[in-house]
């Protein structure tokens, strides 16, 4: 499989490969997506900004 020059798989270091890219392989990939579907990884959420209502109405 070829590599990408100079970028490194963000789960383990090894040099990232196309095919999986930014990964080295489809097992660095999955260990991502479970960290991102148990949680392990969180966007902040802003809370400057009021919901609307059911009814559409800002609180």
């Amino acid at each position: 499989m070829p590599e990408t020059p100079h970028k490194k798989c963000p789960i383990c270091g090894k040099p990232a490969v196309d095919e999986f890219k930014p990964f080295c392989s489809k097992r660095c990939a999955d260990i991502d997506l479970n960290r991102w579907l148990t949680g392990n990884y969180v966007i902040p959420a802003r809370d400057d900004e009021p919901l609307p209502d059911a009814d559409g109405e800002e609180n």
